[in-house]
């Protein structure tokens, strides 16, 4: 089983989700997102695998940089904000585990079983 978990190494929810996955022996590769930014094609693929309709609901909104460019503005396109998210991926929300075509955001960490189980079975 292949498993990919974009990681934010400094968050408890992240740290909390890798552990649950290296608790069940998976080794997932780690994407640290936060130095390799996820290209738009990637996020967008995260947004479909996720079942969300909007961008901004992949967008961390406490984040100084979606104050400060104005990504509250409800005319800004999904293109916009995905870009924002490419250009600071700050504001992707976090921990993201993507496996064999699914995803889960791991908030809280016990969410990303339903697709590591799942594709355990």
């Amino acid at each position: 089983m292949t498993v990919t978990i974009w990681h934010n190494p400094r968050c408890s929810k992240s740290r909390a989700t890798l552990e649950i996955l290296q608790e069940r022996a998976i080794e997932p590769t780690i994407i640290t997102y936060l130095d390799a930014a996820p290209s738009t094609a990637e996020i967008k693929n995260a947004l479909t695998l996720l079942g969300m309709d909007s961008a901004r609901e992949l967008m961390r909104k406490g984040e100084s940089e979606y104050q400060e460019n104005h990504l509250d503005n409800a005319a800004l396109s999904e293109e916009a904000l995905i870009q924002a998210m490419n250009q600071y991926p700050r504001l992707i929300e976090r921990p993201i585990v993507f496996s064999a075509g699914q995803a889960r955001i791991g908030r809280p960490p016990e969410s990303v079983l339903d697709i590591i189980d799942d594709n355990a079975s």
